[in-house]
């Protein structure tokens, strides 16, 4: 395993210094599920939800808490975000609602943690809106799926 690039010599958390990276198109691409009982699910596939528009509002969240990242996870470097697509879709087979984000940039550091954050703050949103209904929905299965860019390359997690 690589050195842990958050950790100073002394061992004391800091900020990286990416001023001495290459600018390169990144890529990131994340997944989530909220896991819920098939009558809840019909609430979104149904439009019929107290709240309104699930998968509209949650879609909205996710592309706002991407932007905002760097305010949530302390040492996350503020980044000039380019693209962020978040897929919701009911899945009977769950039963739930898969959430899948992509997020690019040009820039010095990836966006991982972009898409990380889009794909959480959706599912909450989710959450959020069903509770009424739901209380013991599960997030779950929330992890990187794919990275491009940057010196270590591209990522792309086994299924």
């Amino acid at each position: 395993m690589s050195e842990l690039t958050h950790f100073d010599a002394g061992g004391h958390a800091h900020m990286v210094d990416v001023s001495d990276k290459d600018e390169t198109a990144r890529t990131a691409v994340a997944e989530g599920t909220v896991i819920m009982r098939p009558e809840t699910l019909a609430l979104v596939t149904e439009g019929t939800a107290r709240k309104g528009d699930v998968l509209g509002v949650a879609r909205l969240a996710g592309i706002m808490g991407a932007k905002r990242t760097a305010d949530l996870v302390p040492l996350c470097h503020p980044l000039p975000i380019t693209r962020v697509a978040l897929d919701l879709v009911p899945d009977a087979g769950l039963p739930g609602v898969r959430i899948t984000a992509t997020v690019r940039t040009t820039g010095r550091t990836g966006v991982e943690m972009e898409a990380l954050t889009a794909v959480s703050v959706a599912a909450l949103t989710v959450y959020d809106m069903l509770k009424a209904a739901e209380k013991g929905m599960v997030i779950s299965d929330i992890r990187l799926v794919m990275k491009e860019g940057g010196k270590s390359g591209t990522y792309e997690a086994k299924r």
